[in-house]
């Protein structure tokens, strides 16, 4: 600190804040501004993502439609994952937050506009999904990143657990909440999506900027200014470079790679178990309770966050991936829909506990001015699990059933369960300290 701050009553202001510590999450203005904006963004989001495929077929009348709009949001998330984290860090992330937020409502609300008017078509329903989806890893990877801004190191755990709390709440409430105000009427839910963007672009237009935020962005205006000819390459080099850092952290690389295979395991079990209830005549209503359970899973695991971390990283990925086994094979047995929302809620429980964790550490071990890179890299690593796993699973569908693969996935992480404890490295992964990734 400057003698001129201590001066303006800086050095008392520290002495107090140390003395009295960091304000409480329950407090902490730019923390609840955040978070509130959050809920509602992505209440909103899980709102639309049950009634669009709804309002595709209510268009179009065709499965193969609703497909490919999902498709095309899929695959523009994937393709502009990297690119966002270049953003994130090249930018003021609250500025493009509020773009992106801005650019939902307006793509949102697009489709109640055309809907009034009698004018929706699919062409314009596939440009809406194209937003939507290019949206997605900017809004992540700004949240993410403004999440640090606004919370101090020794509270980072608890505000990341309240992140867990809001995305598996919205994960809860959102998909009923769409099919409902759907049944009121086709325009209904994408009302509600865009009021829920226009509050979080208040939440983050009243969050104040913090001191020292844009060091970053001066420095990379600095850096800017000393590349006279920048080339595609360059832009290129700089988006991978997320990538590489990822990789050369041993303990982030290790923990990405780990939850990237759990994550390709597991997103193709609401599939799975979809067709496995179909198969027994289940109801398509007792389906979607069973389905709930998942979400049930993920609420009830976030309080089991702070426990699961007082164990070593080692020891809580190597538990995850053999009780994720274990109820894999459970998951297969036919024993109806309760039985299914019961193991699906199991399977959740330790998720949020694994994702805290591998955010713990691209906290911790990313100087600030690549965090936005690495984000992008392991949300986009995450997200190709994801997308290989349904697709790999969908296929096999055809020719095995679901029980079958349900023990190949459990087989699997059988495997990766061996190598894991086999290996020396692994087994000694501690939690990392806030030194590696200090401000300069």
């Amino acid at each position: 600190m400057s003698e001129s701050d201590a001066r303006d009553g800086g050095g008392e202001a520290v002495t107090t804040e140390k003395r009295s510590g960091p304000v409480p999450l329950r407090r902490n203005r730019g923390f609840q501004l955040l978070w509130t904006g959050s809920a509602f963004s992505t209440l909103g989001l899980e709102t639309a993502d049950m009634a669009f495929p709804l309002l595709v077929l209510a268009v179009t009348r065709s499965p193969a439609a609703a497909g490919i709009a999902g498709a095309v949001q899929m695959t523009t998330a994937l393709v502009l994952g990297l690119p966002a984290g270049e953003l994130a860090d090249r930018f003021d992330r609250r500025a493009l937050l509020l773009v992106v937020e801005s650019l939902r409502a307006v793509a949102i609300g697009s489709i109640v506009l055309a809907q009034v008017t009698h004018h929706l078509v699919l062409v314009h329903l596939l440009a809406v999904a194209l937003v939507m989806g290019a949206m997605r890893p900017l809004s992540a990877t700004a949240r993410m990143l403004l999440l640090r801004s606004v919370v101090p190191p020794e509270q980072l755990t608890a505000a990341l657990t309240r992140e867990e709390v809001r995305i598996s709440g919205a994960s809860l409430a959102g998909p009923p909440l769409g099919g409902m105000l759907f049944a009121l009427g086709r325009v209904v839910p994408f009302l509600v999506t865009t009021l829920t963007f226009l509050v979080s672009i208040s939440c983050v237009s009243l969050m104040r900027p913090q001191a020292g935020a844009d060091k970053t962005f001066k420095a990379d205006k600095a850096d800017k200014a000393g590349q006279m000819h920048p080339d595609a390459s360059s832009a290129v080099r700089r988006m991978l470079s997320g990538t590489v850092v990822m990789w050369r952290n041993p303990l982030l690389r290790r923990t990405t790679l780990f939850t990237a295979v759990m994550n390709a395991a597991s997103a193709p079990v609401v599939l799975i178990v979809v067709v496995q209830l179909q198969h027994q005549g289940i109801s398509s209503g007792l389906i979607g309770v069973a389905t709930a359970g998942l979400a049930l899973g993920g609420l009830a695991g976030a309080a089991l966050v702070t426990r699961l971390h007082r164990l070593s990283p080692a020891t809580l990925m190597l538990g995850q991936a053999g009780s994720v086994a274990v109820l894999l094979c459970l998951l297969g047995l036919s024993l109806g829909p309760w039985w299914a929302a019961a193991v699906l809620f199991l399977l959740m429980l330790g998720v949020p506990a694994m994702r805290v964790l591998v955010d713990i550490v691209m906290f911790r071990q990313v100087p600030d001015e690549q965090r936005g890179r690495v984000v992008a890299a392991v949300m986009t690593l995450w997200g190709l699990g994801a997308a290989a796993g349904t697709l790999l699973a969908g296929v096999l569908l055809d020719f095995m059933s679901p029980l079958a693969i349900l023990i190949a996935i459990a087989a699997a992480l059988g495997i990766v369960f061996c190598l894991g404890l086999a290996s020396r490295a692994f087994r000694a992964m501690a939690w990392p300290t806030e030194a590696a990734a200090s401000d300069h």
